[in-house]
């Protein structure tokens, strides 16, 4: 079980796999004003740097899931380094249809909801691992401008202009699911470029160190158009963010 090679290429030096900032996720963490001993499951955990930070700074412990096994090892070594081992475990694994046995006071999927076919699929998903009156945590894109064109929204990377809608429909459709919007945490320009920026340097690297690799060609091919690309079409016109929820 595994993520697409791609992906494992080029965020394998990446600790956040979304263009959320350090800065912002510990914003995030103090803003769900989290306790000690707060219990926390993320379902498409990475490389494990929110559960690992938190446990850190807000004494919580947690689980996280993920189909990466190189991002599952991550996680865990992330952990050892921080201290936290003891506080939250990582679990290779299909975060698909994941229930904790011991239910949380925050479920969170920060930037990958086809685990539940959608937004609406992985709230209910992460509901049955909640606890009365935790908090949900959807990662989730939206448009910064509507595209005028299909090809400006397949240039970022969506199959269509209707697979996102600007900020304020994504908030409204949280209320027609049956939550309120308690919080959110919003991607800037600066965090997009690292998340994607950081990516280039990888793939070069990698090209350096694999030049007989089969999969080099498609790298090279990525690394030729990724900067331009997402210069042209993903900065200026998607966004990003980690919303909170309570059902009501």
């Amino acid at each position: 079980m595994d993520i697409p090679r791609i992906f494992t290429i080029t965020e394998s030096a990446h600790r956040i796999h979304n263009p959320i900032t350090p800065e912002k996720l510990a914003v995030l963490g103090a803003a769900l004003r989290l306790a000690p001993g707060a219990r926390v499951l993320d379902l498409g955990s990475g490389s494990g740097e929110m559960l690992c930070t938190w446990a850190r700074d807000h004494g919580i412990t947690g689980t996280g899931v993920d189909m990466s096994p190189l991002f599952t090892e991550q996680a865990k070594r992330r952990a050892e380094e921080l201290g936290v081992a003891g506080q939250v475990e990582f679990i290779h694994g299909d975060a698909a249809g994941y229930v904790s046995a011991e239910k949380a006071n925050v479920a969170a999927c920060v930037g990958a909801t086809w685990i539940g076919g959608g937004v609406a699929g992985t709230i209910e998903l992460l509901k049955q691992s909640l606890r009365p009156g935790g908090i949900l945590l959807i990662g989730e894109p939206f448009w910064r401008q509507l595209p005028p064109t299909e090809e400006i929204a397949a240039g970022c990377q969506a199959r269509a202009i209707s697979d996102f809608v600007p900020l304020p429909e994504l908030i409204a459709s949280f209320g027609r699911l049956g939550c309120d919007v308690v919080e959110m945490v919003l991607a800037d320009p600066d965090g997009w470029d690292r998340y994607e920026a950081a990516k280039w340097l990888t793939m070069r690297r990698w090209l350096e160190d694999n030049p007989g690799d089969e999969f080099a060609s498609q790298v090279r091919e990525q690394l030729d158009t990724e900067p331009v690309r997402y210069a042209t079409y993903m900065r200026d016109y998607l966004g990003w963010g980690v919303f909170a929820l309570m059902p009501r």
